[in-house]
């Protein structure tokens, strides 16, 4: 039988009828799953803590839902989580034995459960208004592509050759209870660090930011990091996916029973590098909110404009170990 893909994006379809995933009809509007995973928001108490939306509205962790059919939350998602909860379980050892896809799988679900909520938000908040709910093609793109490839839970779909993320994991001193969670839904990039771990996630780059940062994940990678130490390299991961200046594309190719990905190159006719260039000052600005528990301001940061603060290296390059950081975790 052919495997054939959803797209919400071709009817806009973003109703609490229709399956987020499969976009079959459901059986009542209350069939719905959590975006955070009740075990995860358990563990942390984020039941009664809020998020904030784009509309700048806040809204609780536990009321940030997704329509799905109970087949589809039994078969796929259940065994996902059970699989990443059980992973986390067990710290930085564990997570970095997942399969890479499911880390994106889970991440992808989360991050794409947070752009459904914000869809349907806006799309009241205009109907409200007596507009038509407008959003860019270049989202209208990215949203697409990441939706098609969380269906690698319930369809034979393969990549062919590639990875479509960039996925950064550290050993990081975390203080106990550690809960710290970050998203930009326009580059779809994705932090979370807590136990004994931290992971970023670039969820449609192709592996760009992962080869860009080759140079110093090479030195620090297998390091137990300071907190700051990961949200400054966090900071770097998120500047640099907001500097990459390609929208990737796909070829989408069902063969017999599968259906394969293939990546186009990023550069195709154009000669200009794939990412911006780098400006201290607005990275400044970005680790500076990074920084914001330890109270570092943007002029400390760039004193030296050349030169921005940093606690993973020297100005010399010599390698700053967590323990000569003299902050609170």
């Amino acid at each position: 039988m052919l495997a054939t893909s959803y797209n919400p994006f071709k009817r806009f379809n973003f109703g609490n009828g229709t399956c987020f995933l499969t976009g079959e009809a459901l059986s009542s509007e209350e069939e719905k799953i959590q975006v955070f995973p009740t075990w995860l928001m358990s563990r942390y108490g984020l039941e009664d803590k809020v998020i904030k939306l784009l509309d700048e509205n806040y809204v609780g962790y536990k009321d940030l839902k997704l329509p799905c059919a109970s087949a589809v939350n039994d078969q796929y998602l259940l065994p996902l989580e059970a699989e990443i909860e059980y992973a986390f379980n067990k710290g930085y050892e564990g997570v970095t034995k997942l399969e890479p896809l499911r880390l994106f799988q889970w991440a992808g679900k989360l991050l794409y459960g947070i752009i459904f909520n914000e869809i349907q938000a806006g799309i009241r908040q205009q109907h409200a208004q007596g507009e038509q709910f407008n959003i860019s093609e270049a989202l209208i793109h990215k949203f697409g592509n990441l939706h098609l490839m969380l269906q690698t839970l319930n369809l034979p779909i393969i990549f062919d050759g590639f990875n479509p993320f960039s996925l950064f994991i550290f050993k990081v001193d975390n203080a106990e209870n550690e809960f710290s969670y970050r998203d930009e839904i326009n580059t779809l990039t994705f932090s979370l660090r807590i136990q004994d771990f931290g992971l970023i996630i670039c969820l449609q780059d192709n592996g760009a930011n992962k080869r860009y940062h080759a140079e110093m994940l090479e030195k620090i990678h297998q390091d137990v990091l300071h907190p700051a130490q990961f949200e400054e390299f966090c900071a770097r991961v998120f500047y640099s996916a907001f500097l990459f200046n390609r929208l990737p594309e796909y070829e989408v190719m069902p063969v017999g029973g599968d259906i394969f990905i293939e990546a186009m190159p990023l550069r195709g006719t154009s000669s200009r590098p794939t990412f911006d260039e780098w400006q201290n000052k607005t990275y400044g600005q970005v680790l500076e909110n990074f920084w914001k528990r330890w109270g570092f301001v943007l002029l400390e940061i760039i004193k030296n404009p050349d030169h921005p603060m940093s606690f993973l290296f020297t100005r010399d390059g010599h390698k700053i170990g967590a323990a000569a950081v003299e902050l609170e975790r």
